[in-house]
């Protein structure tokens, strides 16, 4: 009994050392796991934010491109429509002026420039030269290009259209259906009274 107690004794003191070194090193993992959770917690919070301004920022010029690329074609697209139309509007040079017609055979002013844009594929433009000057989009003078509209002037307003047809020995042309007794023609411009439209871009 004597000799069996200490035995006894040491091996509970070295277990209890043990029971105790266990729950310290317990203690110890409970009470620092949060405090390192809470210094990571805004490191990936920032890391988080940053990605998703990246992804927000890329899709923003991703979309921006977009829009560009889709500007340039319709742009382009316009472009080749006025270019039919001016080629329309060519082919009917030595047609006769009838007013109130717009074509085939025949055509008033408005008339000729209706139906080589419709033609052409605006299938909205309207029928008078008054309803066109209000439709298409008015630039300067130095802005105009070749299958642009000119608009005449006086004082009742637009009373004249024609298809400008660029430029002949320094002189702006226009391709235009005059008047009775007339044929469609190019002519220099004959008065200041004018103002240039497009449908270039709307």
């Amino acid at each position: 009994m004597s000799t069996a107690l200490p035995i006894l004794v040491r091996a509970c003191g070295r277990t209890g050392a043990r029971v105790a070194l266990s729950g310290a090193l317990a203690v110890g993992l409970l009470t620092s796991a949060p405090i390192s959770d809470a210094r990571a917690t805004p490191a990936v919070s920032a890391a988080a934010s940053a990605k998703v301004a990246q992804t927000t920022t890329a899709h923003a010029k991703a979309k921006a491109r977009a829009k560009a690329r889709a500007k340039i074609r319709l742009r382009k697209y316009r472009l080749r429509k006025v270019a039919r139309a001016m080629n329309t509007a060519t082919h009917q040079k030595g047609d006769p002026y009838s007013y109130g017609s717009a074509g085939p055979g025949s055509f008033d002013c408005s008339g000729l420039t209706y139906y080589s844009f419709k033609r052409a594929g605006f299938s909205t433009i309207p029928r008078t030269s008054a309803g066109q000057a209000g439709w298409a989009r008015h630039i300067s003078r130095k802005a105009m290009k070749r299958g642009d509209l000119i608009f005449f002037t006086g004082r009742g307003g637009v009373y004249h259209v024609g298809v400008y047809a660029g430029r002949s020995h320094g002189k702006r042309m226009v391709l235009h259906a005059p008047y009775s007794g007339t044929r469609v023609r190019t002519d220099p411009l004959w008065t200041n009274s004018w103002f240039p439209g497009t449908l270039r871009a709307r």
